[in-house]
């Protein structure tokens, strides 16, 4: 789940109704730290290089907390709680429920080394409420940015740094990153003898490499349909592109049509007719025709530059687009190669050996775990009692 972020629930100062007070002693805080102190620690060099830089009194940032909690694009922080099961089969104070916080303890400890562009400040296991979980609260940040502060906060910016990038509806950096928290999470679980059922779905629990290869063929298909998206786009620029280049070839028709459109030749003064009136007839209505046609270049030359210096810098950013996404396909192609290969190994094992050994190997593996898992539930029984 995305969690709104409540330092005081979350570190028990404050104890809501659902919270059963006699077992918070089982909690876990692993870290609690004021979030003003961990932007100090964050980004007070990288403000103070900023701020060194700008002429301009206007442009300096007193306080980058409160710029980013003032800013519409950016949040302070983010939440993510982790939970495994629910209240009919992993229950606080039951046997599982004790489970159930392993499981998450050792799933946390290696989360910052996982996602080291986003800084945990706030960490807590929940022992005191229907089922436990975990919240983690973080500050996403970039470094090396070359706009504003050169490490500054950054949401899609910190993901992409780990990896997870080109982001479409369906798949979103955060969707990604997410998803991989939660494979981090399902191997504890398997190493524990607890299976992901993954409900919402009509999908058979798959194994790792199945699992990898069904995600990098979807990764693949996005990417494709999105390099196809960004080829389109980069069509129609370049149409729009050529129709503004042919500008010129207008303004060189305006030139044509000014040279023998007799509305803006000068006529010949008739005979016996006074200079005041052949100013008012003839003159002063030319320079009005010749002005209206003046303003009427200007605005259609203005309107094409700006046009072709905009299309322009579209056409770069999506060539820049098209080949970022290019090498993303080739990485992800040879990805899918090698978890082909993988297969026709595993396919390869079984053909020499035969099923039945291999079978009996898994079989063998699986005994051994389940005894394993059995002797520390009986140790840790022992232990209690």
């Amino acid at each position: 789940m995305i969690g709104k972020g409540s330092a005081s629930h979350n570190s028990r100062k404050f104890i809501a109704e659902n919270v059963d007070g006699s077992r918070t002693r089982y909690n876990i805080s692993y870290i609690d730290e004021p979030l003003k102190k961990v932007y100090h620690d964050l980004f007070d060099e990288a403000l103070e290089r900023y701020n060194a830089k700008q002429k301009r009194k206007d442009r300096i940032i007193p306080d980058y907390y409160e710029k980013i909690r003032g800013s519409h694009q950016e949040k302070l922080f983010h939440e993510i709680i982790l939970q495994i099961g629910d209240m009919d089969n992993m229950a606080s104070g039951t046997e599982n429920g004790e489970l159930a916080k392993e499981v998450l303890d050792e799933y946390y400890r290696g989360f910052q080394a996982r996602n080291p562009n986003l800084r945990v400040y706030s960490a807590h296991i929940h022992m005191d409420e229907a089922t436990p979980h975990i919240h983690i609260d973080f500050v996403p940040f970039t470094t090396g940015s070359k706009r504003g502060l050169d490490t500054r906060v950054s949401l899609k910016q910190a993901l992409a740094a780990q990896g997870f990038t080109g982001g479409t509806r369906g798949a979103t950096e955060w969707a990604q990153w997410a998803e991989s928290e939660k494979q981090a999470l399902a191997a504890v679980m398997e190493r524990y003898g607890i299976e992901w059922e993954q409900k919402g779905t009509h999908e058979e629990h798959l194994s790792v490499l199945d699992f990898k290869k069904q995600e990098r063929a979807k990764e693949l298909a996005a990417l494709e349909a999105e390099l196809a998206a960004k080829q389109g786009e980069l069509s129609e620029v370049q149409r729009r592109l050529e129709s503004a280049d042919t500008a010129e070839e207008k303004l060189e028709g305006l030139e044509y049509k000014l040279s023998r459109d007799e509305d803006y030749a000068v006529p010949e003064p008739p005979k016996l007719m006074s200079a005041k009136t052949y100013r008012e007839r003839f003159v002063v209505p030319l320079v009005q025709r010749l002005k209206d046609l003046v303003r009427t270049v200007l605005v259609t030359c203005v309107k094409a530059w700006d046009k072709i210096a905009l299309l322009r810098g579209e056409n770069e950013e999506l060539e820049n687009e098209n080949r970022r996404l290019e090498e993303r396909l080739a990485s992800l192609e040879e990805k899918n190669d090698d978890l082909h290969k993988q297969t026709r190994d595993y396919a390869l094992l079984r053909r020499v050996f035969g099923d039945e050994y291999v079978e009996g190997l898994v079989a063998e593996a699986r005994e051994k775990q389940h005894n394993y898992e059995q002797n520390r539930k009986e140790n840790h029984y022992e232990h209690q009692h």
